[in-house]
């Protein structure tokens, strides 16, 4: 069985300066993420971080990739122009998936790939968030109960400034009120982006177990589909029929 491909990117800066955060996730939210997807045979899973040589965002790993499960929130103005390009390339004419997770949605790569200011609503208070599946026979939301809660959760509210998604999945309610569309999905060029609302950094929800499910079943949706064929751009000298000549300008 060929394994699907995934690269878990995080920027690695609150577990690096907050103690409450490097307790929550000793390992990283990327490793959090990284062994929800590891319990499943299909993935092979590597991580990366702004620390890494060329971000995490070289051209190898970027050939490697079948999708990218993308944490962001304090330094999206630290990641390079040059690899949010060659990553934008990746998604669009080669195929590479992408997940934006809670606060990557201000990362170059999606404000990029959705042309808005995907700005929206947010509160710290530590509100329940209560999580509905509204597209019941879509693969991402495979296994997954019709609703469930996360205790304590960051609050995101519309309007969420993104253009109309392809599909809406998911959508949650807050206990203070607000609503969100916290999990959609669009297409760009080759490439298929889901958008995943919970991740709150001081919070425990990447371990919770409906969220992994969810993380597993889109990784394999959004992962780049066998047979894109790699389509050639530029001058093509030959004519594919035979051309013949303007009578009046022979």
């Amino acid at each position: 069985m060929n394994k699907i491909h995934c690269l878990v990117w995080n920027e690695f800066v609150h577990e690096k300066s907050d103690a409450n955060v490097a307790r929550l996730y000793p390992n990283g939210i990327h490793g959090a993420i990284a062994q929800a997807l590891e319990e499943d045979e299909r993935f092979e899973v590597r991580t990366a971080t702004l620390d890494s040589p060329e971000q995490g965002l070289d051209e190898a790993t970027l050939a490697w990739a079948d999708v990218v499960l993308w944490w962001g929130h304090t330094a999206h103005n630290l990641v390079k122009d040059e690899y949010v390009e060659r990553l934008h390339r990746a998604i669009t004419q080669r195929g590479v998936g992408l997940i934006p997770l809670h606060s990557g949605h201000m990362s170059k790569i999606f404000m990029r790939l959705m042309g808005t200011s995907c700005d929206l609503k947010w509160r710290e208070i530590g509100e329940s968030e209560r999580i509905w599946v509204v597209e019941p026979s879509h693969p991402i939301v495979a296994g997954v109960p019709e609703t469930f809660v996360l205790p304590h959760e960051e609050m995101y509210g519309e309007r969420f400034d993104i253009p109309a998604p392809d599909e809406i999945i998911l959508l949650s309610w807050f206990q203070g009120g607000n609503v969100f569309r916290s999990g959609c999905t669009w297409k760009r060029g080759a490439g298929r982006i889901f958008y995943f609302r919970p991740g709150h950094e001081s919070l425990p929800s990447y371990y919770q177990s409906e969220v992994r499910q969810i993380l597993r079943n889109g990784a394999a949706w959004a992962a780049r589909q066998p047979g894109i064929p790699s389509t050639p751009y530029g001058h093509q000298p030959q004519p594919l029929e035979k051309v013949f000549p303007n009578k009046e300008e022979s």
